[in-house]
């Protein structure tokens, strides 16, 4: 089976030519992120990926987790990869410095995670929930709190989960029956049941701190009356030392359709007098505090769509190269040649490639403004970049995660008879795609949080920089003699997202039935403007910026592919410069 290589060359090409990297040589604490440092982090990551992580992706989906009396045991591997995954520093890259972190850059670490995913999903996603409970913790948990628990969670010697849901509730918080009685102490005590806990319980380390939405005693009915919590697996000392096991337990673990390595918990708070919680925060802001975690979720569920269709690619290319079949179209009495060299091959592995890169770009640039919204000097800066990032959230978590199950398939669909034979692996990669669109949120609350809050809620202003950016990018392109045609098709993709409803300011009824049909339209659409830092980056021009990523036709692929809703001509990536051979 092939085993995951990251793609080195076009995450250096996506911080090079489309991250702002004057930009965040300004924000407190990058000014000693420079490219010579990146590739170093990206260079010993893409060895652990490929080294470590890849190896265990088969055997963890064969082998699964266990549960045995309370206890969850993961598959063989798994405690040694965390083990050195968390000795090496993974866990911290862009943690906060003051609790040991190495507070690299989003844009970074980002594609660090997308090594992750690619490599092994259902590994990822234990430290992927634990940065969301320190975002929480560091923003709106106490001093002592963060003292006591950041440290040993940035380490990697805790991990961390997100407790939302309960079997009435689904995605309706405000269903949320788990009880929260004040213990007389300053703590309170715990009773309900959480579903769906990824990394839960697990045997990779000595405490799991659990973020938990919960309602006091007599707090008002719907979301303005559930608090945060947070709950520690074993009580913690003032040293940070442990104590006596606290009365949480996993009652049981699911047995999914994919990511089987990734323990899904059923948790029970309280079965012998209430579990310890903390408050985080005030009472009844639970879920405002939630979607701190929530939307660093959203954003890292993106990341996974983006790492598991980057596999699934790798992998369809391997097979396409390897298998011999038929001969070559309109060679007749040839010899047989690899599937790679048929026109509908080439096209599946195309577009697969081409949305990967665009998804892939648009994240890395989303990065950047991920930090400068919390570190950039200027409040207005930081207020607009938080809007940008408002606004992209869900498209990256919708459209990357749709895409990966379309790429996951079309994968598959390369293989032929022997991609639906689990030895291949081409199977697991859409089992495990296919949990994405409905993690953190479905397609449709994406769509809505999009349509109904999003572009709403400033009259368009965030869009409309978007837009704007955009159509510089397409005048840009349209002075480059040989990108006319892209620049066409780009142009008339944002003036087809302005008349397909997006009248910013306006009052236009959306129907919730088809904000995700317009928002995925409109996400793929966006898919180029990323590339506009293309024309300012050294001064370079968009031709320029083509020549310095070798002419990977690829690159440009977002620009045409998207708009058009179809991969490009045929004869413009047959070309020995489109990225296969």
């Amino acid at each position: 089976m092939h085993e995951y290589q990251a793609p080195l060359t076009d995450m250096k090409f996506v911080l090079r030519e489309l991250v702002d990297l004057e930009l965040l040589a300004q924000l407190p604490g990058f000014g000693d992120m420079t490219l010579d440092v990146a590739d170093a982090v990206l260079d010993e990551a893409a060895k652990f990926a490929g080294g470590v992580l890849s190896p265990l992706n088969r055997s963890g989906d064969l082998e699964g987790v266990r549960w045995q009396e309370g206890e969850v045991l993961t598959a063989a591997g798994w405690k040694q990869a965390y083990t050195r995954f968390a000795a090496d520093g993974w866990g911290a890259l862009s943690c906060p410095a003051d609790f040991g972190g190495q507070n690299l850059p989003r844009a970074l670490s980002a594609l660090v995670e997308e090594m992750w995913n690619g490599a092994n999903m259902a590994f990822a996603l234990c430290p992927m929930l634990t940065r969301g409970a320190i975002d929480a913790i560091e923003l709106r948990g106490t001093e002592a709190q963060r003292d006591t628990y950041l440290p040993k969670m940035v380490s990697g010697e805790w991990t961390g989960t997100m407790n939302l849901t309960e079997p009435q509730a689904g995605s309706d918080l405000s269903a949320v029956r788990t009880r929260a009685v004040p213990d007389g102490d300053g703590r309170y005590r715990l009773t309900g049941q959480k579903i769906f806990i990824t990394y839960g319980e697990h045997d990779l380390t000595g405490n799991i701190i659990h973020m938990v939405l919960a309602r006091v005693a007599g707090a008002p009915e719907g979301v303005k009356g559930t608090s945060l919590f947070l709950v520690p697996k074993f009580l913690v000392n003032a040293d940070g030392s442990l104590r006596e096991r606290n009365d949480v337990h996993c009652v049981s673990i699911e047995h999914k359709l994919g990511i089987h390595a990734s323990p899904t918990c059923v948790l029970s708070y309280g079965q012998n007098g209430g579990a310890i919680a903390e408050l985080v925060g005030e009472e009844n802001r639970g879920l405002e505090y939630m979607f701190i975690m929530m939307n660093a979720a959203r954003y890292s569920v993106g990341l996974e769509g983006i790492g598991l269709s980057e596999r699934a690619y790798q992998t369809a290319l391997a097979y396409a190269r390897e298998r011999i079949q038929s001969t070559e179209a309109g060679v007749r009495g040839g010899p047989r040649v690899p599937i790679v060299r048929h026109p509908d091959v080439r096209r599946m592995l195309l577009l697969m490639k081409s949305q990967t890169e665009a998804m892939r770009a648009l994240s890395v640039v989303v990065a950047v403004s991920l930090d400068a919204a919390r570190l950039h000097p200027r409040a207005e800066e930081r207020e607009r970049h938080q809007a940008v990032a408002d606004l992209m959230i869900p498209v990256i978590k919708g459209w990357c995660t749709e895409n990966s199950v379309d790429i996951a398939s079309l994968g598959v669909q390369v293989h032929g008879g022997v991609g639906f034979v689990e030895e291949t692996g081409a199977a697991q990669f859409l089992r495990d795609a296919r949990i994405t669109p409905i993690y953190e949120g479905t397609t449709g609350i994406q769509a809505n949080d999009l349509i109904g809050r999003k572009l709403a809620r400033d009259g368009g202003r965030a869009a409309q920089l978007v837009i704007t950016q955009m159509r510089a990018l397409a005048g840009d392109l349209a002075a480059a003699p040989k990108l006319t045609e892209a620049a066409a098709a780009f142009s008339a993709a944002i003036d087809g997202s302005r008349g397909d409803g997006v009248r910013f300011g306006g009052n236009d009824q959306w129907s919730a039935g088809r904000s995700f049909e317009r928002s995925r339209g409109n996400a793929a659409s966006t898919a180029g403007w990323p590339f506009r830092r293309f024309r300012g980056n050294a001064g370079a021009s968009a031709s320029q910026a083509l020549q310095r990523s070798r002419g990977n036709a690829v690159h440009w692929s977002v620009i045409t592919t998207f708009p058009r809703k179809r991969v490009p001509r045929q004869g413009s990536f047959m070309s020995s410069n489109s990225g296969l051979p």
